[in-house]
């Protein structure tokens, strides 16, 4: 999912702390490709590898020396796509083709169908962690907090996606410090140790300028995970304060 290099440039020495974490969505939050993410959640892993923003073939493309359109794993995403479009309230159809978008970085089009699959599905919690990460990678922070907020009605303790939704804040424009700090917080409530919480924590305490608050969760961070790579960036920042 994905988050990855959101915030380089954003706070120098800081830069990729969050973020290293959010590949989430498959990413620790277990929810980021069919919900993938998350992870900020639960994800589906589709089943067929393209390159990188490779778009899938359509249906009705040539057949491959394989028999399948567009021959090989790239017919079998065409095949996915095109049951979803033709069978619109099969929900697993609609994940799946999703999943198959999010994994190639077509976020607009896997935000269509997880759309699709959240209207047979109101209440699921994988797809609207899902909505929420691809909502979040298209840079629609609002829209994403909303998503991860309905998720959280349902799964309340999931550190992952209230992390992910402490991100939003911390990342839209302007950005909402007090509240990121304080969803942070709230993570930490139901996972004391969950290390990518504690590491956005931190990078949000020091954007604030509060660097005794940072101490604190930095010396729980060493304990979680004395191996961090974030930890000398952050004794670098906190060294110069």
């Amino acid at each position: 999912m994905n988050k990855d290099n959101i915030l380089f440039g954003i706070i120098g020495l800081l830069a990729g702390v969050i973020i290293g974490y959010l590949v989430t969505s498959s990413i620790n939050r277990s929810v980021p490709i069919a919900a993938p993410a998350g992870q900020s959640g639960v994800t589906a892993n589709p089943s067929a590898e393209l390159p990188p923003d490779h778009p899938p073939t359509g249906a009705s493309g040539t057949t491959g020396g394989g028999g399948a359109a567009g021959g090989g794993m790239q017919g079998e995403v065409a095949a996915a796509i095109e049951r979803a479009k033709n069978e619109p309230n099969d929900f697993a159809a609609q994940m799946k083709a999703a999943g198959l978008y999010y994994q190639i970085k077509r976020y607009e089009a896997a935000l269509e169908f997880y759309e699709r699959a959240q209207k047979i599905k109101p209440n699921d919690f994988e797809t609207l962690t899902s909505l929420g990460n691809v909502t979040f990678d298209l840079n629609r922070y609002p829209e994403a907090a909303r998503w991860y907020e309905q998720a959280l009605k349902l799964r309340p303790n999931d550190a992952n996606v209230r992390t992910d939704l402490g991100l939003t804040y911390f990342l839209r424009e302007p950005r909402d410090l007090d509240r990121a700090i304080s969803t942070y917080r709230a993570s930490l409530g139901y996972d004391p140790r969950h290390e990518k919480t504690l590491q956005n924590l931190i990078t949000a305490l020091l954007e604030k300028g509060d660097a005794a608050a940072a101490r604190g969760f930095l010396a729980r961070l060493e304990q979680v995970n004395p191996n961090n790579e974030a930890l000398a960036q952050f004794r670098a920042r906190l060294g110069s304060q």
